[in-house]
């Protein structure tokens, strides 16, 4: 299915590549030159989810952080590593080393949501 591309749309994704984090919609809220509602920033990044444009963290503070996908489509979406969040500054970022799970016997795995928090390198 084709998606129309809007101004938001793009800014959005332009900003979501720029970073080398994850964020929250707060965060992409306040770094947006135009102004988009709340819920046009979650659907989205709802729809990039969905399209296997960028992958969903929920992060120990309870907050939806959203990174870029690198190499992703969204016939292969796989996103088994491990996130990191700073205490101190708050920067979600994806840590590159994929995490290995391996489960029982007819057990699909359909997501992973591994968070890991303490102190980056830029805060210690």
């Amino acid at each position: 299915m084709k998606r129309r591309q809007t101004h938001s749309t793009q800014e959005i994704l332009e900003l979501l590549k720029a970073e080398n984090q994850a964020m929250n919609h707060e965060m992409i809220q306040s770094k947006l030159d135009s102004q988009v509602n709340r819920a046009t920033i979650y659907r989205v990044l709802n729809r990039f989810c969905e399209d296997g444009i960028v992958h969903k963290i929920i992060g120990d503070d309870g907050k939806q952080y959203f990174a870029f996908c690198l190499n992703c489509t969204q016939k292969k979406h796989n996103h088994n590593h491990f996130h990191f969040r700073c205490i101190q500054c708050g920067k979600v970022e994806c840590l590159e080393k994929e995490a290995s799970i391996s489960l029982p016997e007819g057990y699909v795995l359909e997501n992973f949501n591994g968070l890991i928090s303490g102190t980056c390198n830029d805060c210690t």
